[in-house]
């Protein structure tokens, strides 16, 4: 049986992008509308898990309701030569009315009751004359309004997190064995 389609609305549809200077954590922010009458349980994955911190990376958007997903691109040397394979992919199911626990829901879903879109990564260096007009024309990011403390506690977060997905994936090597 073929997969359903995405009933959630992405907005950028196709592409996250990223403007530098790469030196600080870069936030592009994924807009995530449910138009239907039913709530919905979506998942965020990327093929580069050490370089983003997501937030919410998972979670259940009401019927009618909007969720605004944090994508962090972490510092890194930018080359603009090397074009950007990194992805993401939304991945959704229909919650169930009499659901629980989340994780359930994502451990009986049948493969055709899953829903994914994709999205590529672009990364865009400011022009150098672009500079002082740009800090003065476009909006504070979200990571500039959040103090440097905050951010630390985020990006150690982040990591905490990363080593526990890696902790998790091991044990369930090791299970599966």
């Amino acid at each position: 049986m073929a997969r359903q389609e995405q009933v959630l609305v992405l907005e950028p549809q196709h592409e996250l992008k990223f403007r530098g200077p790469f030196t600080d954590v870069v936030t592009a922010t994924l807009k995530l509308t449910n138009p239907t009458d039913r709530n919905v349980c979506f998942k965020v994955k990327t093929t580069a898990p050490r370089r983003y911190c997501v937030r919410p990376n998972s979670g259940t958007i009401d019927a009618g309701t909007s969720v605004n997903v944090s994508v962090m691109l972490q510092p890194f040397d930018y080359d603009p030569n090397e074009k950007s394979k990194h992805k993401f992919m939304v991945q959704s199911v229909l919650a169930p009315f009499d659901m629980t626990d989340m994780e359930g829901v994502w451990k009986e879903a049948k493969p055709e009751e899953l829903m994914d879109s994709k999205l590529r990564c672009a990364f865009e260096m400011p022009l150098e004359n672009d500079k002082t007009t740009e800090h003065s024309v476009l909006p504070k990011s979200a990571s500039a309004s959040l103090d440097d403390g905050e951010v630390k506690k985020i990006m150690e977060e982040c990591k905490r997190l990363q080593m526990e997905v890696q902790r998790l994936r091991e044990e369930n090597k090791q299970i599966r064995k």
